[in-house]
């Protein structure tokens, strides 16, 4: 439970109609092989323990009473496994039969959960067993435990990780125990497969766990229910936040799933959402032990990516829409005519021209109406200059080249600076000089400062303090590096074949520049090159984007310490980067993450686009004189 990562499954036995003692061999089997596993909280269907198409057999004593031992010599078989274990039977209480799913951990049964039986249904329920009674108690194997129908199990070692049950189609228990701080909700199930139901299945489990911020473990009952009238699939499914983590298909044959889970992330996401909670009336606490989860495999190392090509595709798509829609709408609302944007040809800026370009469509405006400026000084580069001559050209912009190299020299003079103190000072110097000319010739031209620097340079600082950092509408505030780039391949892929006259009369398209542009090291290029190629490299400064915005993802989307991003980072990043430069960076990345933010509460405008945002309007509100220890 080490960070709050736990193991989850759920168990599919093959059943024996009306055998308690086979099943229980079954069910028994499969705790063992869970348990070689590493899972915490294992699931069984319901009625597990006699099936759940036994129909008049339930009024039989012989059957209710040979449940009862199975479910004792279960409850036994879970000493020492550090495991909380689900299973289903019916049990007799009070003159009344019930759907129960018991509870057993460390060789001892701890809480029942009884089914809410509905009105109607295709097992016909009702026929056999009472409702859910309220919140009570019962002696089972001599111990009075919890019974009812909204029975939590909270975890000793996590205050994060708190377990609730309920049996078969009843969201609205599920919904509840959620309320009351559950973070992961078992529902031991037998629903019978018909057309439709397997995708129904699905997009509850999604959506349940997505409206609760919850993690959902769905065991389904499979192979061995009589299929006198029904047929019953072993669908399993393990969701978390609206996301497919696990999944039996049905009549996929697996008698065991799982997932790891990070309950840390599940109690994160409910404190944020839920000002109140319910109180659950009863609580059975029970314990995991102290083992560490294995997280290789599990933990993304491009968490602001998608892995899957398509659904890349269409996350660029919709970001670079809502990018080009934000823009156009700043446009409309402050009647400018034109945008201006400091086109540099790298890759940030690039991805604001992209975004205006577009926005110009949306207006119904001529692409000259942007003013796309290259400031050439110091440590410009003839490539990321002929880039940007290329780029403006192709979009069919109002080139402009404005050499800011004397006019910096003069500011040199006027502070008494030393041109040969590549110092902050000879760095800055020119990220304000090309702000000034931006927002001057944006005062001739009515037009706006369109900003280029991205999410990952705000999480970092990397950016001059009312220079690079200021602008009208910054365009790319919300988008992570690894997913700038993302976006400028998406554009080559999708709209890159457009041919362009070179200068040098060598036949080229907007795909060959961008490819370009994206192999181009990123770099402010504020320092003298070295034989004509970029010397100053963000990366070999700052450290690796991919790694900041793992750490940027984890730090602020989750809140995590310090100690849980590097043991992720180290799992996700293992034979890309040694431990010990993800813990350099890490550090780099956390001391400047805090004292930077005085240049986020001065933050432009500019569209979130995904779950992470910086804006001091209303996604981080840090204050700028926050202590750097941590």
């Amino acid at each position: 439970m080490k960070h709050g990562f736990f193991k989850i499954g759920a168990a599919i036995p093959h059943l024996h109609l009306a055998a308690p003692r086979k099943n229980a061999e079954e069910i028994i089997r499969l705790i063992g092989a869970a348990r070689e596993e590493g899972v915490g909280v294992l699931a069984f269907p319901e009625l597990s323990v006699t099936g759940a198409t036994a129909g008049d057999l339930y009024f039989s004593d012989a059957l209710i009473e040979g449940a009862e031992k199975a479910v004792l010599s279960i409850c036994r078989a879970t000493k020492g496994t550090d495991m909380l274990v689900f299973f289903g039977a019916p049990l007799r209480r009070g003159g009344r039969l019930y759907n129960c799913v018991i509870a057993a951990s460390d060789g001892c049964p701890l809480g029942v959960t009884a089914a809410n039986i509905p009105a109607a249904g295709e097992r016909a329920e009702g026929r056999h067993f009472s409702p859910a009674p309220e919140d009570d108690s019962t002696e089972l194997g001599g111990e009075l435990i919890p019974f009812g129908k909204a029975v939590a199990y909270p975890c000793l070692e996590s205050a994060d990780l708190t377990v609730g049950c309920a049996v078969g189609d009843d969201g609205d228990t599920l919904r509840f125990l959620a309320k009351c701080g559950a973070t992961l909700l078992v529902n031991p199930a037998a629903a019978a497969e018909i057309v439709g139901r397997e995708d129904a299945r699905r997009t509850w489990a999604k959506a349940l766990s997505a409206e609760t911020s919850a993690a959902l473990l769905i065991a389904g009952a499979g192979d061995g229910e009589s299929t006198t009238d029904l047929v019953f699939s072993g669908h399993s499914l393990i969701a978390e936040r609206g996301r497919m983590r696990a999944e039996n298909e049905p009549f996929g044959g697996a008698e065991l799933i799982t997932a790891v889970i990070d309950a840390k992330h599940l109690a994160h996401e409910q404190m944020k959402t839920r000002a109140a909670r319910m109180t659950c009336l009863t609580a059975a606490p029970f314990s995991l032990g102290e083992g560490e989860v294995d997280l290789k495999g599990v933990i993304d190392k491009s968490p602001f990516v998608p892995a899957d090509p398509e659904k890349r595709k269409a996350v660029c798509a919709r970001i670079f829409e809502i990018q080009a829609r934000g823009l156009a709408r700043r446009v409309e609302a402050a009647r400018a005519d034109t945008c201006l944007i400091g086109l540099s040809g790298g890759l940030d800026s690039t991805l604001a021209l992209l975004v205006a370009s577009r926005a110009m469509e949306l207006l119904g405006r001529d692409p000259a109406h942007i003013i796309a400026v290259t400031m050439p000084c110091f440590g410009t580069t003839s490539r990321t200059r002929s880039n940007a001559e290329r780029l403006g050209a192709a979009f069919g912009t109002s080139f402009r080249t404005v050499d800011i190299k004397e006019a910096v020299d003069v500011h040199f003079r006027d502070i008494g600076h030393d041109p040969e103190d590549h110092s902050v000072v000879y760095e800055n110097a020119q990220a304000r000089e090309r702000t000034q000319i931006l927002m001057d010739i944006a005062n001739a031209e009515n037009g706006l400062v369109v900003g280029t620097g991205d999410l990952s340079e705000l999480a970092l600082g990397w950016a001059t303090y009312n220079g690079d950092q200021m602008s009208n509408y910054g365009v790319n505030g919300g988008v992570p590096k690894t997913l700038v780039r993302e976006l400028v391949s998406y554009y080559a892929e999708t709209r890159g074949d457009k041919p362009i006259a070179d200068a040098d009369g060598t036949d080229r398209t907007l795909g060959d520049v961008l490819r370009d542009v994206l192999d181009t090291p990123v770099s402010p290029e504020l320092l003298p090159p070295e034989n004509g190629v970029i010397s100053q490299k963000t990366e070999s400064l700052v450290g690796p984007y991919e790694l900041h915005d793992f750490f940027l993802y984890h730090t602020v989307r989750w809140g995590e310490s310090p100690d849980k991003v590097l043991r992720e980072a180290k799992a996700a990043f293992a034979g890309d980067f040694t431990p010990d430069v993800i813990e350099r960076w890490l550090g780099v990345f956390l001391r400047r993450f805090r004292t930077q933010q005085f240049k986020r509460s001065a933050l432009p405008d500019g569209p979130k686009v995904g779950t992470v945002g910086l804006s001091p309007r209303g996604d981080w509100m840090m204050p700028s004189d926050a202590g750097t220890d941590l």
